[in-house]
């Protein structure tokens, strides 16, 4: 057996004690799969004498973790403080430019500087690993990476945030309002006391943009996505759904077109009898349309100490065994850059929830303006109110779901529908994801 593997790790949250505590715990297992140990050398945290529950002892402490990414006493350089700039940005590159392999979960570094330091990494010839970044205990990166290294991907969709997908199930389970249900997300800890991040769609667009570069050979680029959160999904779009056969999801999709590669981040209708579908609470999934092989779909959880730090570890014991390969699956020289596909061209079906006008011609008009634009509907629905009694402020909900169409014809339709004033409020458009 060579020598041991020495590793230094910046960050002591939840994820860096669980991953001390596991390479611990599974020393002998780790030396014998791996043919040489694991060994964490040195750590770097903000406060010294908080309890962590593992035994940080015989472990030097470092308070810069610039200076650990640097010391001669590591082989390797694990970054779990998070965040897109410094202190992590400087310390990655500085572990990558002194030569040493670098095991990062940081989705927001790679998503702003994952390029600059995947070329780093490639020079130096040393490993840039990060399959925790992604899904949490889902080994997806290594899936799209070198597992799927011989097929063409056409599209790669998923689940990729909990809180958000948590508060999807609660609502559609319990019939709760949005609101409310954050409330419980925050209160139980699935949900940031500021959950914007997570609710308005961003955690999982800097995820997909890591997937999509994986997946088709593009630049990482969180700004050529489309997002859309899901605070505007209300009861009734859950229960409508569910009537026809659907369930609301947010996904993160990228997926390939005859334009080019279209990422986008917004709820999404899938038939309930899907894989992903059957996805609940803060669970994540991903689903690989390839060609050669039948949807792929990997489900797991996608956050947690225990499931980030099992990611984490996986990465380094790669490292171990001397693996390397393109952090992005392809020599960044060979990575393309991608435009923002305008959401106009986006085509598919959908799934549009109106307040029209309880009065004669409402229903002609809608029909009349849908078909301007050539937009052919699968079903229609329209909700009277229960017991004989009148429609709250004049208006009655009328659900309806299209076949395939632009998102421009839809909008089209549906200003036009507006501007003749047979509805009122805000039109609700959610998409429909073919699986």
């Amino acid at each position: 057996m060579s020598e041991t593997l020495r590793v230094g790790v910046a960050g002591l949250g939840t994820v860096g004690a669980a991953l001390i505590a596991q390479i611990a715990r599974e020393r002998d297992v780790l030396a014998a799969r791996c043919g040489c140990g694991i060994e964490v050398v040195a750590v770097c945290a903000r406060a010294k004498g908080k309890d962590r529950g593992v035994d940080l002892k015989k472990m030097r402490w470092f308070t810069d973790p610039v200076a650990l990414a640097r010391d001669d006493g590591i082989d390797l350089f694990v970054e779990l403080m998070g965040g897109a700039g410094d202190p992590a940005a400087s310390s990655v590159e500085a572990a990558l430019a002194a030569g040493k392999s670098v095991v990062t979960a940081n989705k927001a570094l790679l998503a702003k500087h994952g390029v600059k330091l995947a070329a780093l990494a490639e020079k130096r010839h040393v490993a840039l690993n990060f399959e925790a970044a992604v899904g949490g205990a889902i080994p997806i990166v290594k899936t799209l990476r070198e597992g799927l290294a011989g097929n063409a991907i056409d599209r790669v969709y998923g689940i990729l945030n909990g809180t958000c997908n948590y508060i999807l199930t609660r609502m559609e389970q319990e019939k709760i309002a949005f609101a409310d249900c954050l409330k419980d997300a925050q209160r139980l800890g699935y949900a940031e006391a500021d959950p914007t991040f997570d609710i308005e769609g961003h955690d999982t667009a800097q995820k997909l943009a890591i997937l999509a570069s994986l997946a088709f050979g593009i630049k990482v680029d969180q700004s050529a996505i489309y997002v859309e959160g899901i605070s505007s999904i209300t009861p009734a779009d859950l229960t409508a759904a569910e009537e026809l056969g659907y369930r609301v999801k947010l996904l993160g999709v990228a997926v390939k077109t005859p334009k080019g590669i279209e990422q986008r981040v917004h709820p999404t209708m899938v038939r309930k009898d899907s894989a992903i579908a059957q996805v609940m609470g803060v669970t994540n999934a991903v689903t690989i349309d390839a060609e050669g092989i039948n949807p792929l779909t990997l489900i797991g959880p996608g956050a947690g100490g225990a499931a980030t730090a099992s990611a984490v570890l996986s990465d380094i014991a790669d490292v171990a065994r001397g693996v390397r390969t393109a952090p992005f699956g392809r020599p960044t020289a060979r990575l393309v850059s991608v435009r923002k596909a305008p959401m106009q061209r986006h085509a598919g079906g959908y799934y549009i929830r109106l307040e029209a006008r309880d009065k004669p011609g409402t229903a002609a008009t809608i029909a009349k303006r849908l078909a301007e634009q050539d937009i052919s509907l699968e079903s229609i629905v329209q909700r009277h109110a229960k017991d004989g009694q009148p429609a709250k402020s004049g208006s009655v909900p009328v659900i309806l779901i299209t076949y395939a169409t632009t998102e421009d014809a839809v909008r089209r339709a549906l200003a036009a529908v507006g501007r003749d004033r047979v509805i009122s409020g805000r039109p609700q458009v959610i998409r429909i994801e073919k699986n």
